[in-house]
């Protein structure tokens, strides 16, 4: 099934893969109740990451785009929306109580400045689990400051998701997931 979304002039199709360059709240509010199988985000988290510095090529004019955490609102459709979720810094957002936490081990050396893991809220009601990846075997090829590894998605998608799932992505920076 395929939505004829109104509004977004940047659109494009590959197979089974439909991108949408807007604003994801107009995508949302036009979505069915359900009509994902799996909505896997991974939203801007409010914590400044441009301020830091440490990101050097990544830190384009400093735009704040750090700071624009989603709304309530947000919250509400993208649960409206999906029967599952998974949502990149979730401990950083008012969400309902979970058990089910991914915790990617980023594998870094002690004194690294920034966060040797990160945290992703889940609607799955199962123990917590962790990925060990390093996050510096992808590193020449970032291409965005917050940028999860292709490896990441891969483990993902095989223990959260099952063939044929439609799944939502509203903020995909560098589309790792793609």
């Amino acid at each position: 099934i395929m939505i004829n979304y109104s509004g977004f002039k940047n659109e494009y199709h590959s197979g089974k893969i439909h991108l949408y360059n807007g604003d994801c709240m107009d995508l949302l509010r036009q979505t069915p109740d359900k009509y994902y199988d799996l909505a896997l985000v991974d939203p801007p988290y409010g914590i400044s990451i441009t301020d830091s510095g440490r990101l050097g090529k990544y830190n384009k004019n400093d735009k704040r785009w750090d700071d624009l955490i989603p709304s309530d609102e947000y919250f509400k459709e993208l649960f409206r929306v999906s029967s599952n979720q998974i949502i990149w810094g979730g401990n950083y957002f008012q969400l309902p109580p979970t058990r089910g936490f991914i915790i990617w081990d980023k594998k870094q050396p002690e004194n690294i400045s920034f966060a040797s893991c990160e945290f992703a809220w889940t609607s799955f009601d199962r123990s917590a689990k962790t990925f060990y990846y390093s996050a510096l075997k992808e590193n020449d090829n970032r291409i965005h400051a917050t940028q999860k590894p292709v490896a990441l998605y891969k483990w993902l998608l095989q223990n959260y998701a099952k063939e044929g799932d439609t799944i939502l992505d509203t903020h995909f920076g560098s589309l790792s997931i793609g």
